[in-house]
This record gives structure tokens, sequence and C-alpha cells, in this order.
């Protein structure tokens, strides 16, 4: 076992809120180590949607222009009604007076990961550390002790404060002994990525597309190398069968209208969950991103809000930092934060999901006339895209004090 290794600011996990937080440290002066367990920046397939709220915060640390040329520019999505054909769209070239990125851009958030972490080497005071598992964690009134487990070694860290950006099964958010209150879905969830252009067989597809349906619902999402197909699955059939060709040549056949063979290079079941933890943080000990609260991926918001408690954090973390001890604004943030993901993310999520899911009753009925009320009326088209674009959130989360 190694010495004693010190640093001001520890993050546990390098996804995008966990490579963003340190990037907003480093380039204020801080010095910050990130551990991830894995050897490398996940390739998570899930999260490809970067709002234009979220494109001007990541301006601030120099990376929208590379998300931007690596991804696709999406101002127009669409609620499509699969058994009607019809197509309701909302363009966000509407609000293009508040904001200089007035589309959605689609591209792999691991392309945000793996960019910031390159973009850390140039900072002397940060360092990312692939390979190290969290361990333990402690803290006492002055700071936190880590204990993290290489391929060869017991590592051990003193931080002054430490951030878990370590996802759903937060290692820190388990040692802080905080509860993960909410629900998982009955329904296991399918993506299916391929290189065949899905827009030559669906007319009018735009490059973001909830599709409603009461027996299958879908979402066709693109990203530059191929179309992603999301869909649910009955969990009672088993991961194998699942993921057969069985069960994807039925999913395009349905979709398509045609019998045409479609290779897939991802195949990937998962499951989802509505879940908020009770606290974002304890002591000198704090939470972001999916450590700390998970919604279902409809209208993307998943990643966006881990990048804004992010933002949010380093906002608060700061005065803490100068100041050299805790002065009351670590509550402000998860008064803020955890005040939005229940009043916002989890809601309007969950608003998304019951629209998309359909049904033949009076309810599917009256959400598409929700939706083309939305869509016929100036002021509440402009409200609804504010919320789609998350500007919402954040006046909501400015207003908490």
């Amino acid at each position: 076992m190694s010495g004693v290794e010190r640093c001001q600011v520890a993050i546990v996990g390098a996804g995008p809120v966990g490579t963003t937080m340190a990037t907003l440290l480093a380039k204020a002066g801080y010095d910050v180590v990130v551990f991830e367990a894995g050897l490398d920046c996940a390739q998570d397939l899930r999260a490809s949607t970067f709002h234009p709220s979220t494109l001007e915060m990541l301006d601030e640390i120099d990376i929208t222009p590379l998300l931007i040329e690596r991804g696709l520019k999406a101002p127009v999505y669409h609620w499509r009604d699969r058994t009607s054909g019809e197509v309701i769209d909302f363009d966000l070239s509407e609000i293009s007076d508040v904001t200089k990125y007035p589309f959605r851009v689609q591209c792999e958030q691991y392309h945000l990961s793996r960019g910031l972490a390159e973009g850390l080497e140039k900072y002397s005071n940060a360092k990312v550390l692939f390979g190290h598992r969290l361990l333990t964690v402690e803290q006492d009134d002055n700071g936190v002790d880590l204990c993290l487990e290489t391929m060869t070694d017991i590592v051990r860290y003193r931080c002054d404060y430490l951030i878990g950006c370590d996802g759903a099964n937060s290692v820190v958010r388990k040692w802080l002994g905080i509860e993960f209150d909410g629900f998982t879905y009955p329904e296991r969830f399918l993506t299916l990525s391929t290189k065949l252009e899905l827009a030559d067989y669906l007319p009018n597809l735009s490059y973001v597309n909830y599709v409603s349906d009461p027996s299958e619902w879908l979402v066709l999402l693109r990203v530059p190398s191929v179309w992603r197909v999301l869909v649910p699955t009955d969990a009672s059939l088993g991961d194998d069968y699942l993921k057969s060709d069985e069960i994807k040549d039925g999913i395009f056949q349905r979709l398509l209208g045609t019998d045409l063979h479609v290779e897939t290079g991802h195949r990937t079941l998962y499951r989802v969950h509505q879940r908020v933890a009770k606290s974002f943080g304890k002591g000198r000990v704090m939470l972001a991103g999916d450590a700390c609260h998970l919604n279902n991926p409809l209208g993307g918001f998943g990643m966006n809000s881990g990048v804004h408690d992010a933002f949010n954090l380093f906002e608060k973390l700061e005065p803490a930092l100068k100041a050299g001890k805790p002065n009351g604004s670590l509550e402000l943030y998860d008064r803020q934060r955890r005040t939005v993901t229940h009043s916002f993310t989890q809601s309007q999520t969950i608003e998304n999901m019951a629209y998309i899911k359909g049904g033949s009753d009076d309810a599917h009925a009256r959400r598409r006339e929700a939706m083309l009320a939305i869509k016929g009326n100036d002021e509440k088209r402009r409200a609804y895209l504010m919320r789609q674009a998350m500007y919402e959130s954040l006046a909501q989360a400015a207003a908490i004090q």
C-alpha cells in the first residue's frame, strides 16, 4: 500500500458529468483528481442529445465546437403517431433570440467525456486516473479519506471535498447512506443501432423522433454514424431472446413495412428508472448526475441535467474552497438541483412517457389534442420549446434560495 496522496477535490467517475466538473475546477486553478474504475471513458450508447442550454454551458469550457463538429444539428424534432402517420413538429429555431445554439446536437456522450479527459492533460493541477476503483469513503470535519484499488495496489487519497459522479450504482452515494427513492419501469428497453438510412423508408423523418403507439412505441435518433432505435420489450422473455435476430427482424419489419434484412451494430438491453436521492450530498461529499437522479430517456434530459448539476455545483463549491471550509453554499446546491429534479426532470420525463405509450382510449386522444394545442398557439409553443431546451429548469433553480 502506497502513502497517502493529497488533492483539493476528488471526483469519482470520468463520464460526462465528472469530466465537466473536473474541467471547471482545473480551469479555475484548483487541484483536482478524477478516479475512473474503467480503463477509459466508457462508450455509452444511451445519451446522445445535447440541448441548447447545455451547449451554451459547455461553451464556457471550450468543448461545444467539438460536439458540433462531430455531431448533427437537429433544430426540428417530431412527435409522431405511428398508427395515423401524423407528425407534430417543433422547431428550436423559434427561440434563436435567446440562444446562439437554437438546435439540439446529436452526438454520442463519450465524445464529450473523452474530449474533456484529453483536455485535462494540459493542466498541471489536474489528472485522470483510470483503472482506480473506489473502495471506501470516510469523512471528518476537515476532509475526506479515500481508499482505491488498482490492478496492483491499494491507493489512499485525502481530499478537501469529494464529488460522486459514479452513476446509478454510485459507491459514493452508498457510503453516504443516502436513499435512492423511486421506481423502475417494468419493461426492458432495447437499443438497436443500424447504418441503414431509415429516412429512405420513412417519409419526413427528423433526426429526433418520438413515435407514439399503443402496442410498440419507438424512439428514432440519428447520430452521425448510425440510426438508433429504442423500443420497450417484455422482460419475461429473457435477454438472449430479446437480443435475437427474430426480435430484431420483427421490429424493423413492423417499422419499415418490409422484409428487408437489417444489419445492426449494437443490441443493448437496459432497465430504465425514475429515482431521486433523498439528498445530493452530506458534509464535504456531494453527488451529481446519475449518482443522484435517474429518469427515462424521453426528451434527452438525463445527461443534460447532470451537466447542469456540475455547473451549479462548481458555482457553490468555489466559495467553500476559497473560504477553506464549508459555508452553506453546498446546501443551496442540494436545494436547487434536487427541487428542480423533482419539479422538472422527473415530471417532464414521466409525462413524455405517458404520451408516447399512447393507447386507444380517451387519454391518448386528450394527450394528442394537448400537443396540437401547444403546436398551434404561439405563446404556448414558445414556453414548451423553452422547457424542452431546459431554460425553464435553469430559471426554476436560480429562483430557489
